[in-house]
């Protein structure tokens, strides 16, 4: 009998963790992840925030919240092993009205509940103590909340999986999954010969409700990319946050709401805003995909949620034509830095996923039968939680 063989579909950091995860766990099993790009972390993983988590938003009990807090800590110690940027500069989350207190109440019972270390909640005249350019009347103030390179993260996994045996083939775009006696088979694109292997884990971000529909025909929950779009912070007023200052979020939506931001280069930013995009990889405004646009308009969810959350959705389509209107929101968290203070920046793409009744999709969701393991849901915290999460995949699957 052979060594044992698992494929992984998707070259971002989660797809990369699980290759690790095997590698470090079962060793002598031959390990390939399968990246359709011709490098790793080319989308959610290369194009987000770099935030690292603390665990302030996340219903107690949840996967999210147990994998977050636990996936931190994992991370913190993966950077300093690989001397990779890491910086605790806390973040802020703000109350600027008082019809937010309610919303902020219940917010700082969810991080207690969750153990977020080092939580402080601030009156209005000790916000900027932390923050001096900021205001509001309250503020939670989560020191431990951090920033990082997560593309060098994963390249850094990677390179765990190459000294463990394992491999990493880019350009392979997988186009059906099979399953079979004793595992499933794998056909890329351009190759007539299947892979086989006894165990597959799709990972496969943008794409996760595709690839897995072809392994259980199963259409939901469906992938919708909402695009986020950043604004960089003029050098000249870069140092007017230290960390991060956020506001609070309407627990109605998964997004966090525009904040500041700054990154482990230096770089101040703004956003990100949340605009559906119409490419499942449109990190631009005229990126447009009729495939992508037909499977959004044909899920039903799709309309369930329009109907529900169209007021909101307008308003993101005008921060989006508008810096001023992106701004106008901003500024109230920091005033000194306004609509002449910002240019135009980068932009990632979330693979937020719905339900066929409308409903967002919280929770991580992840699926085990019969050799294959198909990670459906994986929204942020996923990059801070990665390595957790691998080891809660290869827990399951091999139990």
């Amino acid at each position: 009998m052979g060594e044992m063989r698992v494929g992984l579909v998707g070259g971002g950091i989660l797809g990369v963790a699980i290759a690790r995860e095997v590698v470090r766990r079962r060793p002598g099993t031959e390990v390939v992840v399968l990246e359709k790009e011709d490098r790793l972390a080319a989308h959610q993983t290369g194009h987000n925030s770099g935030v690292v988590h603390a665990g302030i938003y996340y219903r107690p009990g949840s996967l999210k919240a147990e994998l977050c807090a636990r996936g931190r800590t994992m991370l913190r110690d993966f950077c300093a092993e690989h001397a990779i940027a890491y910086d605790a500069c806390g973040k802020l989350v703000v109350a600027v009205d008082r019809d937010e207190m309610g919303r902020f109440d219940a917010l700082e019972r969810t991080a207690t509940d969750n153990g977020v270390p080092g939580l402080r909640r601030l009156a209005a005249g000790e916000i900027g103590e932390v923050e001096p350019h900021a205001g509001g009347l309250a503020a939670l103030h989560s020191p431990e909340t951090a920033i990082t390179d997560y593309t060098a993260i994963t390249q850094a996994m990677a390179d765990d999986v190459f000294a463990g045996g394992g491999g990493v083939r880019l350009g392979a775009k997988v186009v059906d999954i099979r399953r079979r006696a004793g595992g499933a088979t794998v056909q890329v694109e351009g190759d007539p010969t299947p892979l086989h292997f006894d165990h597959v884990v799709v990972a496969a971000g943008l794409h996760a409700d595709r690839v897995s529909a072809l392994v259980d025909g199963e259409r939901g929950p469906a992938i919708l990319p909402f695009r986020g779009e950043y604004l960089a912070v003029s050098t000249a007023k870069q140092d007017l946050v230290r960390g991060m200052v956020y506001p609070v979020p309407d627990p109605r939506y998964p997004f966090l709401g525009v904040h500041f931001t700054r990154r482990v280069t230096g770089e101040l930013e703004v956003g990100p805003n949340a605009v559906l995009a119409t490419r499942r990889e449109g990190y631009r405004r005229r990126d447009v995909s009729a495939t992508d646009l037909r499977g959004v308009l044909a899920w039903p969810g799709f309309w369930r949620l329009a109907r529900e959350h169209w007021r909101t959705g307008i308003d993101e389509v005008v921060g989006s034509a508008s810096q001023r209107a992106f701004m106008r929101s901003a500024s109230r968290y920091v005033p000194a830095i306004g609509v002449a203070d910002v240019r135009r920046a980068g932009s990632g793409v979330r693979a937020q996923a719905v339900d066929r009744d409308g409903s967002l999709v919280d929770d991580f969701r992840i699926t085990h039968a019969d050799g294959v393991t198909c990670v459906r849901n994986a929204p942020s915290p996923a990059a801070t939680s990665s390595l957790a999460i691998a080891q809660h995949v290869v827990d399951r699957a091999w139990s």
